[in-house]
């Protein structure tokens, strides 16, 4: 039996993916808060869009905001609003997405990057329906359903310190747990098809003419550590490399990077490690000198991951949250 859950092109059949629908089906009357969890790729903002859709909210307000997205005072602001004359450039009152969600929905993702101060007025919100405005006095109220998602282990944040207990409680009233593509293999060819004939539709073919075999194992044998998305990346890249409307894609091109010209790495970490560093002169400035390698590693890892922080962390082998720390403690935003 084909299944297809038809809010912003939810497909599946599996029987992972059914238990999911059917809990959202559940908890999407209800105005409380609900935490999606899933790995990047899974469709968290959809299953967002499918629980306010099928809530009694639907012809309200339906905002959303990734938290990784834009800087911590930016956030604060475009959450709860400014007053005029807040902040420099504040000419006019600004109405954040709490204001302008009133009796419908907000989805926040990407959860685990915000500030303890945002995480403060979140759990008022959530507690009190209260707020004000950045630089304002007047408390504001408002009716809005919190829909939060996150691919990070929250509560093990939470016992580190690293992320508000008591507001986790409150936001795990109920949690949607995503499953990744590679526990729903019964989905990966129905989606596939789908895809390519979108794409095939996009590039003006009459009909998609299907997968081959050899196509079709590589699709099944896969792990896809990008989940859906990266599902939809190779399928379209594979269509459109095939470009011939009466042939099957036999090719499924899972790295757009493999070539026998891709540039490599001049020194590998391990190579780099065997030379040698000359011997200091004493006396030495020891925190001075501990502090410059700092900042040295870390403005590296920045410009090797295009100053995305999420990857400098996990070059770095730190947190987030750590990270942004060390920044802080350096000055290093400015840099950036």
């Amino acid at each position: 039996m084909n299944t297809l859950a038809h809010t912003d092109r939810l497909l599946g059949e599996s029987r992972a993916f059914l238990e999911v629908l059917d809990h959202v089906s559940q908890i999407a009357p209800l105005s409380k808060p609900v935490l999606i969890v899933g790995e990047r790729g899974t469709g968290k903002e959809l299953i967002a869009a499918r629980l306010h859709y099928l809530s009694g909210r639907w012809d309200q307000e339906y905002l959303k905001m990734n938290c990784a997205a834009i800087s911590e005072s930016l956030l604060e602001t475009e959450l709860f609003g400014h007053e005029a004359g807040a902040f420099t450039g504040a000419t006019k009152m600004h109405r954040g997405r709490f204001e302008r969600a009133d009796k419908g929905s907000l989805f926040l993702d990407e959860l685990a990057t915000t500030s303890a101060l945002v995480q403060e007025k979140l759990l008022r919100i959530i507690e009190y329906g209260e707020y004000e405005r950045v630089g304002g006095s007047k408390t504001l109220t408002t009716d809005v359903r919190l829909i939060a998602a996150t691919n990070e282990d929250l509560p093990a944040l939470a016992a580190e310190g690293k992320f508000r207990e008591d507001l986790l409680d409150r936001l795990a009233f109920d949690v949607i747990t995503l499953p990744p593509l590679r526990a729903r293999r019964d989905d990966i060819v129905l989606l596939a098809e789908q895809f390519a004939v979108n794409m095939a539709s996009e590039m003006g073919f009459e009909y998609f003419p299907g997968f081959s075999e050899q196509a079709l194992d590589v699709l099944n044998n896969y792990e896809w550590p990008g989940n859906v998305r990266e599902l939809k990346n190779v399928v379209e890249r594979s269509v459109y490399r095939t470009g011939e409307e009466d042939g099957a894609v036999d090719i499924i091109t899972l790295d757009p990077f493999e070539s026998a010209y891709r540039p490599v790495t001049r020194a590998s970490t391990s190579e780099a490690s065997t030379v040698t560093a000359p011997a200091p002169t004493f006396p030495i400035d020891f925190k001075q000198k501990v502090q410059d390698y700092e900042i040295d590693l870390i403005k590296a890892a920045l410009a090797q991951s295009q100053f995305n922080q999420k990857k400098t962390a996990d070059a770095l082998s730190v947190t987030y949250h750590q990270l942004r720390g060390y920044m802080k403690k350096y000055d290093l935003f400015d840099s950036e």
